[in-house]
């Protein structure tokens, strides 16, 4: 295991328990106290946890973490949904794209593929995006034409917001959306942690002719603090697993199609 790999196990570890001991720390991270004392002060120093006497505390439920530390979360189910994903794409489609761990992976999978890659040179397939790093990420693609909105970074998540995003989308009109989301419920449809990345996630949507929302099983019946559409909005959910038989009413209502990846 990394540095790297092992803050993101520690920092998983205390949001998911809400308070842990640096002895529970090293029975299941098989680490030393030393090594726990000193990962705790890391990710205290970059205030994503609080010290307390002989251990740690989460921020609370509503703290968004910093891209770099969700990137291991879900894995492999955020790799098959990505592969299921780049499948509803057809070449020379438009697709926008906003930021996040699940849209990052369809972006490498669009990125990758074979049937994006034409022999006369031309691009197979265009995106926009407002994230920095899918922009980064696409640009040495020869086969991707890659458009970044302007706007405002957050270093949370590498994504830019504001008035400079929703006048770029204006000037656009979008074969396909997908968007990755913080929760996806009957009540309050698709949901983020962040205002200003649901305004711009709403106005992707407002653009594309199709809307693809992509959530792992955590996301599912799970509501966050900033709405971005109901699920009527919604054509396609691609998700990991099967949802419980109540979302899947709610899913059938609003006439959202369900992809479950392999």
């Amino acid at each position: 295991m990394t540095p790297q790999q092992r803050l993101n196990a520690l920092l998983e570890l205390v949001s998911d328990r809400g308070n842990v001991s640096i002895s529970e720390i090293g029975d299941v991270l098989g680490i030393s106290a030393a090594t726990a004392r000193r990962d705790l002060a890391t990710l205290a120093d970059q205030r994503l946890v609080t010290r307390t006497h002989g251990g740690a505390a989460a921020l609370g439920a509503g703290y968004e973490l910093p891209l770099q530390y969700k990137i291991a979360r879900q894995a492999e189910a955020k790799t098959a949904i990505a592969r299921a994903t780049a499948a509803l794409v057809a070449p020379g489609d438009t697709v926008g794209l906003n930021g996040g761990t699940t849209t990052t992976e369809v972006a490498r999978e669009l990125g990758k593929s074979e049937r994006f890659i034409r022999s006369d040179g031309e691009f197979g397939i265009t995106i926009v995006t407002n994230a920095l790093n899918i922009g980064y990420e696409l640009s040495v693609r020869a086969n991707v034409k890659i458009v970044v909105t302007g706007g405002v970074a957050r270093r949370q998540s590498y994504e830019l917001i504001g008035p400079l995003v929703r006048d770029t989308l204006d000037e656009f009109a979008l074969d396909v959306v997908v968007l990755g989301v913080d929760g996806l419920t009957g009540q309050y449809g698709a949901t983020t942690m962040h205002e200003g990345e649901a305004e711009v996630s709403r106005h992707f949507a407002s653009v594309g002719r199709r809307v693809i929302v992509v959530a792992d099983s955590t996301k599912v019946e799970r509501s966050t603090f900033a709405r971005i559409c109901p699920l009527d909005r919604i054509d396609v959910l691609v998700t990991d697993q099967p949802v419980p038989s109540t979302f899947a009413s709610d899913l059938a209502a609003a006439g959202v199609e369900l992809v479950v990846a392999d």
